[in-house]
């Protein structure tokens, strides 16, 4: 049986032996290639992971934020790549290309899930102040467009038109909502909004002067 000394002695021009190199190569993580590197890592090797890092990480930082464009955002992203690199090693397949171009995909299709993400909860957000700044109740509503009306007979005019018509026009023309918040306020469909609002700026025009319905 070969013992440890032998495996470790030295062959007649002074080199080590195979098994020795072969060994010490396996110890020292900065001589890994990419598949001695996935074997490292199935092993659940911590000296692997951190040469991972060590060695894309930057990478994988720039090519999160040339994304995403906000530095948290990107060490969020960068971070999840190399735990999801961690936990599932047999993801990456060396035969397949680099690790460092594994990793680097791998952000890019994070950044872009999180950046639709960030985008969706932004709309939502968006939807939410212009649900709470306007309430859902149509007489708070013209109560409020009301008091932004400076003309006494802009505002005749508008008490003269059906609920259902002055509603509408006063959410979109003097508080500034897209027909699809009006829509969502009233919960009503988005075309029943667009012909409410055509019939009543119809009818305004029929009570007011052309010139003080400029605005419409």
């Amino acid at each position: 049986m070969e013992t440890w000394m032998s495996l470790t002695a030295t062959n007649t021009d002074g080199l080590q032996a195979p098994v020795e190199l072969e060994l010490q190569r396996r110890r020292n993580p900065e001589s890994f290639d990419d598949a001695t590197m996935r074997e490292a890592l199935l092993e659940q090797r911590e000296d692997a992971i951190s040469e991972a890092y060590r060695r894309h990480g930057r990478q994988v930082f720039r090519v999160a934020y040339g994304v995403l464009r906000r530095t948290e955002l990107a060490e969020d992203v960068t971070q999840e790549v190399f735990v999801r690199l961690w936990q599932r090693p047999e993801r990456f397949d060396p035969t397949r290309g680099s690790l460092g171009g594994f990793l680097q995909l791998d952000a890019h299709g994070r950044s872009i899930d999180l950046l639709r993400s960030e985008q969706s909860r932004m709309n939502r957000e968006i939807k939410e102040q212009h649900l709470s700044s306007a309430s859902s109740s149509p007489i708070s509503i013209e109560e409020e467009v009301m008091k932004r009306i400076s003309s006494q007979e802009v505002r005749d005019a508008l008490g003269q038109l059906r609920p259902e018509e002055r509603s509408p026009i006063a959410m979109a023309f003097f508080l500034g909502h897209s027909y699809r918040t009006v829509a969502e306020i009233l919960g009503v469909p988005e075309g029943t909004v667009k012909s409410r609002i055509r019939t009543g700026m119809a009818r305004l025009r029929e009570l007011l002067d052309t010139e003080v319905m400029a605005f419409a």
